[in-house]
């Protein structure tokens, strides 16, 4: 933590003590609001704890001692659901006006917030114990994702309709919405892997859920060939690294990304495990998916992950192995409770609870929009949201470190006056939107 804290060691862990899971018509709400915020800062406080010594009980300590885990997983999949079934209802009801999008928008985000916290505290086995009954759950939320990302292939562009000139209120919200679910999958492929790496205490109807339900390593595979967190782009290659798709140098190009290597280290965990692999049926189709991973398996990724060397053994033993035929055993499973239960209790009432929001939460005042601009700018603050940067900034013109930023937006960086100038003309038109966001933020703050 250093001389950088957000929250002092009693703050943290009165914050924690009154997490809870809200109910799908009380999101946006004001108690839910405030949680959001009390998440954030323990979001940002647990990333912290990780990258230099606490002074007090690390959050992953305190989820832990208050038995909080299982409440993160079912506040995740309750604003996973709220998303599915009640905000495709919003934005389609007739009362609905630009002013709404502010607070929806919160929500939206909300998803982000706690994935985000559950891969900065998953890394520690202790938190994966604690989940107890609940990591089928995470394990089914996880598959739903992974499975949108090979979907996608890729983080799909939001086009404007043609016509217009610019995005309406609604679009931007629907925009923002689907690039941050294109990092909330990739946040999940995270957490996913530190479950893999604790299959040893994973219960048995975990283990089939990932093995036989959803036949994760099959999935997998196929992710690294769809590889959505690359792309081409103006004749240029891209990858997602550090929240944002940058450029991949001549130099850079042979580095392993972290993404590549959390789908490496999981199939290594559910293929090699001595608790997976009597579990994983190698039917004919299982090992013709498996068998296109030797194709990727070359001497620079060895040479990063050494111990893929032992995936490349087993791969070769399973070239020259005949397929077994599926199993027939019967197999007690148990079934995720989070998702069916809240369906049972809210299916058939979408519309009901999306008119409900847009009317009592969603419609807020001017002095509620100018208070709650003010708490979020208490709980963003710049030198913090730099501390938890994964990695040094980079210039948005040639990919070089970076040290200035622009001035005016204080969202984009360059290694040199020649690259900001350069880059104008694609920077131009986000500048405008962003300093005028500022500036309205600042205003709403000194109001």
């Amino acid at each position: 933590m250093g001389d950088l804290e957000v929250l002092l060691p009693g703050e943290a862990e009165a914050l924690v003590q009154v997490l809870q899971s809200f109910p799908l018509w009380e999101m946006g709400s004001q108690g839910w609001c405030r949680q959001h915020e009390q998440l954030e800062k323990l979001n940002m406080q647990a990333i912290l704890d990780a990258t230099s010594p606490s002074q007090g009980e690390p959050i992953q300590e305190l989820l832990v001692t208050h038995g909080k885990v299982p409440t993160l997983i079912e506040e995740l999949i309750s604003v996973e659901m709220w998303k599915q079934k009640v905000f495709p209802v919003l934005c389609k009801l007739e009362d609905f006006k630009p002013h709404n999008t502010f607070p929806i928008y919160m929500v939206v985000h909300h998803e982000a917030s706690i994935i985000n916290l559950l891969e900065t505290v998953f890394f520690h086995k202790e938190i994966c114990d604690s989940a107890e009954d609940s990591i089928l759950d995470l394990v089914d939320y996880c598959h739903r994702k992974l499975t949108l990302l090979v979907a996608q292939s890729s983080s799909e562009s939001f086009s404007v309709p043609e016509g217009e000139l610019e995005l309406s209120p609604l679009q931007e919200l629907q925009k923002q919405a689907q690039t941050m679910e294109f990092e909330i999958s990739l946040k999940a492929l995270s957490v996913l892997r530190y479950i893999t790496d604790n299959v040893d205490s994973l219960s048995l109807s975990t283990l089939t859920r990932m093995l036989s339900t959803h036949n994760l390593p099959c999935l997998l595979v196929e992710l690294l060939e769809k590889n959505p967190w690359h792309r081409q782009e103006e004749g240029q290659l891209k990858r997602f690294e550090g929240g944002r798709w940058q450029i991949v140098t001549a130099k850079d190009y042979p580095k392993l990304t972290k993404l590549d290597g959390q789908v490496w280290i999981a199939l290594y965990n559910l293929l090699l495990s001595p608790e997976c692999q009597p579990k994983y049926n190698l039917t004919g189709f299982n090992k013709n998916q498996l068998l296109k991973l030797r194709a990727l398996l070359t001497d620079i990724l060895l040479d990063q992950i050494p111990n893929l060397v032992d995936l490349q053994r087993f791969l070769s033993h399973l070239a020259v192995t005949e397929p077994l035929p599926p199993k027939k055993d019967l197999v007690m499973e148990q079934i995720p409770e989070i998702w069916s239960r809240l369906e049972r209790k809210n299916g058939g009432k979408w519309h009901a609870i999306a008119k409900y929001q847009l009317k009592h939460i969603f419609s807020p005042s001017e002095q509620d929009l100018r208070l709650q601009a003010r708490r979020w700018a208490e709980t963003y603050k710049l030198d913090v949201m730099e501390a938890l940067s994964p990695e040094k900034p980079k210039c948005a013109s040639c990919n070089a470190e970076a040290s200035k930023r622009c001035s005016r937006c204080q969202n984009e960086w360059y290694c040199k006056r020649e690259c900001q100038v350069k880059h104008w003309q694609k920077h131009r038109k986000s500048c405008d939107l962003m300093a005028k966001a500022l500036d309205g933020m600042k205003e709403e703050v000194k109001a």
